[in-house]
C-alpha cells in the first residue's frame, strides 16, 4: 500500500487528485469543530454521562460522525442522511418500474437517480435536524428555546449534511476513490486514536510489565485478526466457469472462449450490519428524542437492544438482543443480495450471448444453480460479518472494554481503504497504457 502511494505521488495527475482529496478531508475536520449557533455545547457531554440504556445508540452516531455529534457541530448529521437515502433509492428501484427503467438507461438514467437521491438526502436531513432541534431543544440543547433558535439549528444541520454530500461528490469527480465512502471513513478514523488510547489506559498502563505486555499483545492480535478477516471477506470470490459457444459472424468464427462469473462472498458489503444496527437503535433514539420514560418493561427492552449489556455475565438475559442482532444481520444479507443480484436475469443474458456453465443447461437450470451457489456463499459472508461485529461486543461485555470503535467501523475502514488503493492502481495502470500508446 505504501509503495502504491509513493509511486502515485510521482505522477502529476494522480498527485493532484490525492492533494485535492486531502484538502477536502481537512475542510471536513475543520467543519466538525464549528458548533451550531445558539446551542449549549456541553449539553451532550453532560447528557451522555447520565444515560444507561440509551447511550449506546448515540455512541454509534458519534462514531459515524467523527465526534461531530457529541460536539454538536454544523456537521453533526454527517453523511448518514445521504447513505440512508442511497439505500432507500436502491430499494425503491426494485419496487418502482420507472426508477428501474432509469437505472437501465445508462449514464443519463444514473444522473437522474443521483439527482433524486440528493433531494431525498435534504429531506431526511430536514427531518432529522427538526427532531433533534425540537426534541433535545426542550431538554436544554438550546440556550434559549424559541422558534428562531430552532430554525437556526435545523438550517445549520441540514446545510452541513448537504455540504458533506457536495464534498463527497467533488472527491469522486476530482479526487480518488468514492467520495461519500471516504468522508464516512475519515470520520470514523478520527475516533480510532482515542479508542486505542482508552484501551491501553484501561488494560496496559498502570499494570505490571508482564500483565501489561500480555494485554497489549492480545489487543494488537485481536485487531490484526479482525483486519485480516475483513480483508478475506472483502476479497473472497467464488468464480463460476462460463463457456461461450462458437458462432459465425460474417466470414469469421467468434466465441468459444472460457471465462468466469465472479460471485463475491460478502455480496452485500457492510449494508446488513448498518441496517441491523440502525433498527436496533430506533427505540432508544425515539425514547431520548421524545423524553419517554425508560422504566419498566420498556426499559428492559431498550437495555436488551443496547450492545453495552451484551455478553455481560452478570446480566445474561440482555444478550438476547445480541441473538436478535445476529439474526437481523443474516436476514438483511440475504435480503440485500436478493435485490442487487438477479440470477434469472444473468442466466437469460448468458443464454442470449451463447454462454453456459459446464454441466448446467442454459435458462432455468442455470438460474437455479446460481441461486443455490449464491445462498451458500451469502451465508458464509453473513457469518463472517457477524463474527467481526460481535468480537468488540464480547470483549466489552466480558472485560468492560467500552469503545466507540466497532466491527462495523472496521469493516467500513478496511473496505474503503482497499477499494481506494485499487482505484489508484488502476489509474496508474491506465496512465502507463496511455504513455505506451503515445510512444
Amino acid at each position: 500500500m505504501l509503495t502504491t502511494l509513493k509511486n502515485a505521488f510521482k505522477i502529476k495527475e494522480i498527485r493532484k487528485k490525492l492533494l485535492f482529496t486531502f484538502l477536502m478531508l481537512v475542510v471536513i475536520r475543520l467543519g466538525s469543530q464549528l458548533p451550531v449557533p445558539g446551542i449549549n455545547t456541553n449539553f451532550f457531554s453532560n447528557w451522555f454521562e447520565q444515560q444507561t440504556s440509551t447511550g449506546d445508540a448515540f455512541n454509534f452516531l458519534d462514531a459515524f460522525t467523527g465526534g461531530s455529534f457529541l460536539r454538536m457541530s454544523i456537521l453533526a448529521l454527517s453523511i448518514t442522511p445521504y447513505i440512508t437515502s442511497s439505500i432507500i433509492m436502491q430499494l425503491m428501484t426494485i419496487a418502482i418500474p420507472k426508477l428501474e427503467e432509469m437505472q437501465r438507461d445508462g449514464a443519463d438514467g444514473r444522473k437522474k437517480i443521483a439527482s433524486i437521491t440528493r433531494y431525498v438526502t435534504v429531506a431526511l436531513a430536514l427531518i432529522e435536524s427538526s427532531a433533534m432541534a425540537i426534541g433535545f431543544g426542550r431538554q436544554g440543547l438550546l440556550q434559549t428555546y424559541n422558534a428562531f433558535n430552532v430554525i437556526t439549528v435545523i438550517v445549520a444541520l441540514t446545510a452541513g449534511s448537504a455540504f458533506l454530500m457536495w464534498i463527497g461528490e467533488r472527491i469522486t469527480e476530482n479526487g480518488v476513490g468514492n467520495g461519500i465512502s471516504i468522508v464516512l471513513t475519515i470520520n470514523i478514523l478520527s475516533t480510532v486514536p482515542q479508542d486505542i488510547t482508552q484501551l491501553f489506559q484501561q488494560f496496559v498502563i498502570g499494570r505490571s510489565v508482564a500483565k501489561g505486555a500480555v494485554a497489549a499483545i492480545i489487543i494488537i492480535a485481536v485487531i490484526l485478526l479482525m483486519v485480516i478477516m475483513v480483508i478475506v471477506l472483502n476479497d473472497g470470490v467464488r468464480r463460476i466457469p462460463v463457456q461461450y459457444a462458437k458462432k459465425v459472424q460474417g466470414r469469421k468464427m467468434v466465441g468459444g472462449q472460457t471465462t468466469n462469473l465472479p460471485l463475491k462472498v460478502n455480496t452485500a458489503g457492510v449494508i446488513p450490519v448498518i441496517f441491523a444496527s440502525s433498527l436496533m437503535q430506533i427505540p432508544s433514539i425515539a425514547s431520548s428524542l421524545f423524553n419517554i420514560d425508560g422504566s419498566g418493561i420498556w426499559g428492559h427492552i431498550m437495555m436488551g437492544m443496547n450492545s453495552n449489556y451484551w455478553c455481560n455475565p452478570e446480566r445474561p438475559v440482555y444478550s438476547i438482543g445480541l441473538v436478535v442482532y445476529i439474526a437481523m444481520v443474516i436476514l438483511f444479507a440475504y435480503f440485500y443480495t436478493s435485490i442487487t443480484f438477479n440470477p434469472i436475469e444473468i442466466a437469460e443474458n448468458m443464454k442470449k450471448q451463447g454462454g453456459f456453465i459446464p454441466g448446467i443447461r442454459p435458462g432455468k437450470p442455470t438460474s437455479e444453480y446460481l441461486t443455490k451457489v449464491l445462498n451458500n456463499i451469502v451465508f458464509i459472508g453473513a457469518v463472517g460479518l457477524t463474527i467481526v461485529c460481535i468480537v468488540p461486543y464480547f470483549f466489552n461485555g466480558i472485560f468492560g472494554a467500552s469503545v466507540s470503535f466497532s466491527g462495523t467501523s472496521l469493516i467500513i475502514i478496511v473496505s474503503v481503504v482497499l477499494e481506494t488503493i485499487k482505484q489508484i492502481e488502476s489509474q496508474m495502470l491506465v496512465r502507463n497504457y496511455k504513455g505506451f500508446l503515445n510512444d
